[in-house]
């Protein structure tokens, strides 16, 4: 018997947000059918979809933060997913990885010794202006967080957090690209 699943579900079982989903539905990149007015999900095809996609490339993520315990984390839970994760302990040695490197996410600090989140979100901005930026931080209503916005979008993931919350995060941006 087939399983339909709702938008709310399919949401849920992908561990993404509904906006997700529906961008999924406006590329026509994730398998859907229409019931009425309402979206439906086949549980089997969407398992199909999903081992289809997970042949794919994993993604290349950076890190940023000064905390030694918030970098392991990040390492452990996302390559425990197949992606490769490259650390920096400094504002500067993750501005070198930025230019060096081409990574499809980052996770940025916002309060660092030295150059602060800040500023780097600004230079990366200028040097790779489309690169998608996850500032985390412990402070969400900073003046930080306000200068840090006039430099462009970016999402907050806000401290303390699990690896779930990590997870769920990234597969949000990475499911946009899909």
């Amino acid at each position: 018997m087939t399983e339909l699943m709702t938008v709310e579900e399919i949401a849920d079982y992908l561990r993404v947000n509904k906006k997700t989903i529906y961008r999924l539905l406006e590329r026509a990149s994730i398998p859907a059918i229409k019931v009425g007015h309402q979206w439906r999900f086949d549980k089997a095809s969407i398992g199909e979809w999903l081992q289809q996609k997970s042949g794919q490339t994993k993604s290349s993520i950076l890190v940023i933060d000064d905390e030694e315990i918030i970098r392991l984390l990040f390492k452990k839970t996302l390559e425990k997913l197949g992606h490769r994760v490259v650390s920096a302990k400094t504002s500067s040695d993750g501005l070198e990885l930025v230019k060096q490197w081409d990574f499809d996410v980052v996770f940025l600090d916002l309060k660092m010794p030295g150059m602060d989140g800040t500023e780097l979100f600004r230079q990366i901005k200028i040097i790779k202006p489309k690169l998608p930026v996850i500032i985390i931080t412990g402070y969400p209503d900073s003046d930080m967080m306000a200068r840090a916005l006039t430099h462009g979008p970016f999402a907050v993931m806000n401290k303390p957090f699990s690896e779930s919350d990590i997870v769920e995060v990234l597969n949000s941006f990475l499911w946009i690209t899909i």
